[in-house]
């Protein structure tokens, strides 16, 4: 099996002043923004682990002064952080993943920014264990012993790989040639895994969009959107049909490079992805294990531990629409450029037969102003959401992580300050059923106790009681159940209250 030995959770603020570089014109408003954290180093202590990485961001802002209206500027901020997590030793392979919450900035002047954010780190150590299951008796005492039949989830294969991604993208003819990117977004959409025989397909969309300065004597300004499908294959050995895959991924690594076209003009954009990939694969095992045993001829006491084993409750998707109005509070809306969504999973908590969601979407919207001095503008909004996936039969210790996309995002223009914002998000998940058990993992024979077998009637005619059963009535008088069945001529193990039964001890 596998968990999540020890997980935590830790937030912290990150504030710089950035100076515009001296190649770079002066700030007359800043238009968007982004972020994306890289971690260099995880080092595991006692008790603790320290991370290391970056704050990289990328700043899109007017500019008063000739040459162009808009300028990119990119930088890093480095960060430091301890998170205390108890029972971590040195030698634990922990993995953390980091999100930017929060990502802000103001002018100070217009040789200075002011850059804040709000950084959470999730950092886990997962391990695989086994747990035992007794599932037969062997030895020369005539023991009597139950079966419970179980259908349970075992994990095949867990392990962590990433997938290369490498396309060519031609913008169409009627499109001026790249003289320099300004702004660029790429996501992922659709993405479905498959197992098969010794392998795991993969395919999905690419959406990208481009701002961009064209070639020309006043560099004109054009965006360019596509959505581009992809597939592949990923080596998995051990892998079956039929296995239940509980795959998650991240787009990692991110480069994209304007190349020449055949002609020689710079018309072709090559993108480079990479897919950080973890990979857990479950199959469903049914199997009989020793419930419970006792000794006819010998006195057979247990040992037993407290387990918790598993089975697959539900693997579901579910979906849900979010609509409101955002309005521009600042200058006045010409044509939608682009936008783009990302959902957040901020509460979740079991309900009666489902998972209750809570969230928001945020929601970054770029537009043409038709202001000569700002021709761009952008704006953002959180939309909030609240869903039920439904999960029949599912408890407060049943376990699944749920993951959110957002699949459909469409924003109209109601007026020149009002947009429409209708987005359709989509969360799945694998739950899993946990099964409490007390397991018997040794037992222990000794002869049976003189006196407790004297006091018990070599013969008696036993009054079935409400709750009775064979193995019950057996256990109490050193009998097989075979022999009750027998020697009372029962075609079943049904009992009914009132019901007599002969009883001969040690039968």
């Amino acid at each position: 099996m596998d968990r999540v030995r020890v997980q935590a959770v830790t937030q912290f603020t990150l504030e710089d002043d950035v100076n515009i570089p001296e190649n770079k014109p002066d700030v007359a408003a800043l238009n968007l923004e982004k972020g994306e954290l890289i971690i260099d180093e995880i080092k595991p202590g006692t008790d603790s682990v320290t991370v290391r990485g970056r704050l990289g961001f990328v700043v899109l802002y007017h500019t008063m002064e000739e040459g162009s209206s808009l300028v990119v500027l990119d930088s890093k901020m480095p960060f430091e952080e301890r998170i205390n997590m108890q029972g971590v030793v040195p030698a634990d392979t922990v993995t953390v993943d980091g999100e930017v919450e929060d990502l802000s900035m103001n002018m100070i002047n217009s040789r200075k920014l002011n850059i804040q954010s709000l950084i959470t780190l999730t950092a886990r150590v997962e391990e695989l264990f086994d747990v035992e299951v007794p599932i037969a008796v062997h030895g020369d005492e005539k023991v009597e012993y139950r079966r419970m039949p179980l259908e349970l989830a075992q994990i095949a294969i867990a392990k962590n790989d990433i997938f290369r991604l490498k396309e060519e993208v031609a913008l169409p003819s009627n499109y001026p040639n790249i003289f320099q990117i300004l702004w660029s977004n790429i996501s992922l959409g659709d993405v479905e895994f498959k197992v098969m025989e010794e392998k795991i397909t993969i395919s999905g969309d690419i959406r990208l969009f481009l701002l961009y300065e064209g070639e020309g004597e006043d560099h004109p300004c054009r965006s360019f959107e596509t959505t581009v499908p992809f597939s592949g294959v990923l080596e998995c050995h051990g892998c079956r049909e039929g296995m239940l895959p509980d795959i998650r991924y991240h787009l990692g690594q991110q480069e994209l490079a304007v190349r020449p076209d055949f002609d020689g003009e710079e018309r072709s954009i090559g993108l480079e992805l990479v897919l950080d990939i973890s990979i857990r694969i479950y199959e469903e095992e049914k199997l009989e294990i020793i419930s419970d045993l006792y000794g006819v001829s010998k006195e057979i006491g247990t040992t037993t531990g407290r387990a918790n084993l598993r089975r697959l409750l539900a693997k579901v998707t579910g979906k849900t629409k979010v609509t409101d109005h955002v309005r521009v509070t600042d200058g006045t809306v010409l044509q939608l450029l682009h936008s783009e969504g990302n959902v957040s999973l901020e509460q979740r908590s079991t309900v009666e037969n489902g998972i209750l969601l809570q969230g928001s979407v945020q929601v970054k919207i770029m537009y043409i102003t038709g202001e000569d001095e700002a021709p761009y503008g952008s704006t953002q909004a959180f939309l909030p959401y609240q869903y039920t996936l439904e999960v029949p039969d599912i408890a407060p210790e049943d376990m699944g992580e749920v993951r959110a996309e957002v699949e459909q995002l469409q924003v109209t223009m109601l007026d020149g300050e009002e947009m429409d914002v209708k987005a359709v998000l989509s969360f799945s998940t694998v739950v899993f059923k946990t099964i409490p058990m007390d397991l018997i993992s040794d037992i222990n024979v000794s002869e049976l106790d003189t006196g407790k077998m004297s006091s018990l009637p070599g013969m008696v005619v036993y009054l079935v009681k409400d709750g009775d059963n064979l193995w019950n009535i057996g256990k109490r008088y050193y009998a097989p159940v075979d022999s009750l069945r027998e020697l009372n001529a029962l075609e079943s193990d049904e009992l009914k209250a009132g019901q007599k039964l002969l009883i001969v001890k040690g039968s």
